[in-house]
């Protein structure tokens, strides 16, 4: 019998691991092009506008407005949707803490609605019981870059007027019925936190395809001013999240990659599933013909 590595035997991998992020010159050039701009790092600058617009386009959203980080797109997304104080906020248990506490920094409250055992993905079954009259939306997550039932989550939120926004943080590129996922419902949020699969340390982005409320975004993330007013006029209540030109300089360069990472990583993970499905005791998540890409920033089973 063969000799395991632990109990002696030969290494399976000798070679170290991948490093993460994956970086090369294409990102030294975006910094050093943005230091030497002679533009200001931050809100006169071209690289945020220019990465928002082509991050919009790529997830098939209209509107896009950078952030400082993944939670903080929650927060911003969830003010422009005036949630409020009283309010409640449908959200699954098992996810990133800032789901839950976004809603509970808004004065308003999370109510766990539990996840589908075949894709770990809030169950659309089980968001009935849980409304409320209080109940003013629904946060589905893509956990792990496997997009959640949309169909069955918009289907209760239409029926009982209910925003629905996305929690995409971990879920770049996924697709949901052929269409990516981040602005199926009323809004989505990114994260570009250091470990997400399109990164720049920390950022985010929340998008949209209603014009009315990525205006509100917009305000949000910029010190309540407004799109067409003048630099000092601040109409309502925000702050300042706005995401640096040098991490937008690193983000459009990271998006060159994307696609060919997408590919890599679904293949990895058909392989995976493959051979994991062959031991006992281990059980893979469900297929689902509706999962059209799976982001796979995770491989949950």
């Amino acid at each position: 019998m063969t000799k395991l590595a632990i109990d002696g035997g030969n290494r399976t991998r000798t070679n170290p691991w991948p490093t993460w992020p994956i970086y090369d010159t294409l990102e030294e050039q975006a910094l050093l092009e943005t230091l030497h701009s002679g533009n200001w790092w931050s809100v006169e600058g071209k690289k945020v506008a220019e990465f928002e617009a082509k991050f919009s386009a790529f997830m098939g959203a209209e509107h896009g407005t950078c952030v400082t980080n993944g939670s903080a797109a929650i927060e911003v997304a969830l003010r422009a949707l005036g949630i409020g104080c009283g309010d409640e906020v449908l959200v699954p248990p098992y996810t990133f803490v800032a789901t839950a506490s976004s809603v509970l920094a808004m004065g308003a409250t999370p109510i766990f609605v539990d996840v589908e055992p075949g894709s770990l993905n809030i169950d659309p079954n089980r968001l009935e019981e849980a409304i409320t009259p209080r109940t003013k939306a629904i946060i589905p997550v893509h956990i792990g870059g496997r997009p959640a039932d949309m169909d069955g989550v918009l289907k209760v939120a239409n029926k009982r007027g209910l925003a629905v926004l996305e929690d995409a943080a971990q879920a770049h590129g996924a697709e949901w019925n052929g269409r990516r996922v981040g602005a199926l419902g009323d809004c989505g949020t990114f994260s570009f936190q250091a470990s997400k699969n399109l990164n720049s340390g920390e950022g985010g982005i929340v998008l949209s395809n209603d014009k009315a409320l990525a205006d509100n975004i917009w305000s949000v993330a910029n010190v309540g001013r407004r799109r067409e007013g003048v630099w000092y006029e601040h109409a309502t209540l925000g702050s300042n999240y706005r995401l640096t030109e040098f991490q937008a300089a690193i983000l459009l360069a990271q998006m060159t990659r994307l696609p060919g990472q997408i590919a890599r990583r679904s293949v990895a993970a058909a392989a995976l599933n493959e051979m994991l499905t062959q031991i006992p005791g281990i059980q893979t998540l469900a297929t689902d013909p509706r999962v059209t890409v799976n982001a796979w920033h995770l491989y949950c089973f």
